[in-house]
């Protein structure tokens, strides 16, 4: 049975898949795992352990838009993404605008790299897991937010 507080973010690529782990009640994201893909498509028996072990109510997506909105050939790969794992799941996927989570993503990575709080050296996956973070907080944010 879903945990109902529990939300999955994923910050869907070309190459693989940065996922975080939110809080609906604290409002709260943090970034969890980088998945690389396996012959192009995403590791499923990895995504199929983390759904069990997290057992979230609601799964995000992000949606790689242009910066004037417009969609482009990834938005259409995160849609089916998020088709895939709406089915697989049988859980509610929303989708949630993500230009620009990369940049924050980044500069996020870049001070916490400054301040010392994690090692040096900067893995190909942090980036999209802070990113699928980002996604997240967003989606969480709006969810909070009166109305």
């Amino acid at each position: 049975m879903p945990d109902e507080a529990v939300a999955l973010g994923f910050d869907y690529g070309k190459r693989r898949v940065g996922i975080a782990v939110g809080n609906a009640v604290t409002g709260s994201a943090q970034p969890l795992t980088t998945l690389e893909h396996r012959d192009g498509m995403p590791d499923w028996n990895a995504l199929d352990t983390l759904i069990a072990e997290w057992r979230p109510a609601a799964l995000v997506v992000g949606l790689p838009l242009n910066a004037d909105g417009e969609t482009q050939k990834m938005t259409h790969r995160a849609r089916n993404f998020a088709q895939e794992i709406r089915g697989r799941y049988r859980l509610t996927v929303h989708t949630v605008d993500e230009r620009y989570t990369t940049i924050e993503a980044g500069e996020r990575l870049r001070a916490a790299r400054a301040s010392g709080s994690r090692g040096k050296r900067l893995a190909k996956g942090d980036i999209d897991a802070m990113a699928a973070q980002t996604i997240l907080e967003s989606w969480l944010t709006g969810r909070l937010r009166p109305a």
